[in-house]
């Protein structure tokens, strides 16, 4: 393992005998050969922390990066094995080491070729049944894996009939039809037309937990930001600048999205006010609530995760007094729907609980008029995706494109819908990336 101070690489004597770099002495976070499920290296969560800052230049949440992280560890093996040409691969080379094999140690070895062959396929085929079940990848992938039986079910059986035919061997015939019919009616099991695509975490929460503190004992994580708290201190904030308002103000549903914005200079950026629907930060929320109510042209965006709670996020302003109740500002839901995540596939991470089951079935009949009965199951099914899945760069150049897209309200822009017919001032965006 290379030591992220200095470059050298280090042997797991030299790593395990000092605990630290043969060469520079700077000390080793991470040893893999002694960690259990996921493993890691100093130089794997060095790069994911340079790539989920871009180079220390975003900051960035603990979830962010332990989604990263996560998606990193996923395994990989169902790019190739678990297709087409990864079975024809398997079967050519195990065909060739089978045969050579059994023709030495058998009289009779084609029985004995079959027979191994068979169970090699058979192991195959229920590995692949067990991956197409699997939450730990996304559910097109998992339709794949289903699509991959049932081809290759055919391909067997089609071959093992041409072959029987021009061999006459029945043990190959019988060998390749229970195949063929196995991998067919597995393969069959597996198509799935419900709209619950939900996945697992590869790694434990605890022992991200667990990396975190060991990261920031012996490195810098300067970048990484800590959880919000809100202070009862009210800033001090001079008459010249409370006599100013903001065009627009970003509304998050969670103060975690609020400070993310606010550390990586959001609202300079782009001119606005950002709060979250909790009051973070609360020192100057109420003054800047009452410099954004002085300006009658007001835009609002609800920034939110695609939850039940975050999907109510934009009926809260509306009706809520602390909030815009007498419609006077535009609202505009730059949030995540689930029309967006079924529309987007595995490109999303979708997440599952019991707890946002139970309050997809308890939302309003306001909040669920502006929704299909898709979206309603999908909600209804626990199914959930948090903003933080999103990598710091990606998000805010999803957020800067739906600010810019909204401008021209009454234009032409196919991207924005108006809710709740032409008296209304609620927009929502029909894409988030």
């Amino acid at each position: 393992m290379k030591c992220i101070n200095c470059q050298t690489d280090n042997k797991l004597k030299d790593r395990t005998s000092r605990g630290r770099c043969m060469r520079c002495g700077h000390q080793f976070a991470f040893e893999p050969t002694t960690m259990t499920g996921v493993k890691i290296t100093d130089p794997m969560f060095a790069k994911a922390i340079a790539d989920i800052s871009v180079n220390d230049t975003l900051f960035f949440t603990p979830k962010q990066l332990f989604y990263l992280l996560d998606r990193r560890s996923k395994p990989k093996i169902y790019d190739g094995f678990y297709t087409i040409p990864g079975y024809l691969i398997i079967n050519i080379v195990s065909g060739i080491i089978v045969g050579s094999w059994t023709a030495t140690i058998f009289s009779e070895w084609s029985i004995a070729f079959n027979l191994v062959m068979f169970l090699i396929n058979t192991l195959l085929i229920r590995q692949t049944f067990i991956a197409s079940r699997s939450s730990k990848y996304p559910y097109q992938q998992r339709q794949k894996f289903a699509k991959t039986l049932q081809v290759w079910g055919g391909i067997v059986l089609v071959f093992g009939i041409g072959f029987n035919l021009l061999s006459s061997s029945f043990p190959l015939f019988l060998a390749s039809s229970a195949i063929g019919m196995l991998s067919i009616y597995y393969g069959n099991q597996k198509i799935d037309k419900t709209p619950a695509n939900n996945q697992n975490f590869t790694i434990d929460s605890n022992q991200f937990q667990g990396w975190m503190n060991t990261w920031t004992e012996i490195n810098s994580l300067a970048k990484v930001l800590p959880s919000p708290r809100d202070t009862n201190a009210n800033a001090t904030v001079s008459p010249d600048v409370s006599a100013y308002s903001f065009d627009r103000l970003v509304v998050c549903d969670r103060p975690e999205i609020a400070q993310f914005l606010i550390a990586n200079n959001f609202h300079f950026e782009n001119n606005c006010a950002v709060l979250s629907i909790t009051g973070y930060p609360q020192s100057i929320f109420d003054i800047t609530m009452q410099m954004l109510r002085r300006n009658p042209e007001l835009k609002v965006y609800a920034l939110h995760d695609c939850t039940p709670k975050g999907i109510g996020l934009v009926d809260r302003l509306r009706t809520s007094p602390n909030w815009f109740p007498d419609n006077s500002a535009i609202i505009i839901d730059i949030g995540l729907l689930p029309r967006q995540i079924m529309a987007a596939g595995d490109n999303m991470f979708v997440l599952s609980s019991e707890q946002n089951a139970r309050d997809a079935r308890q939302l309003s009949a306001q909040i669920r008029q502006d929704l299909s009965a898709e979206e309603l199951q999908w909600l209804e099914l626990g199914n959930y995706v948090e903003l933080e899945s999103f990598s710091p760069q990606k998000l805010i150049q999803i957020l800067n494109r739906g600010i810019a897209g909204s401008r021209d309200l009454g234009g032409d822009d196919s991207s924005l819908i108006l809710l709740g017919g032409t008296d209304s001032s609620i927009y929502v965006v029909d894409s988030f990336g």
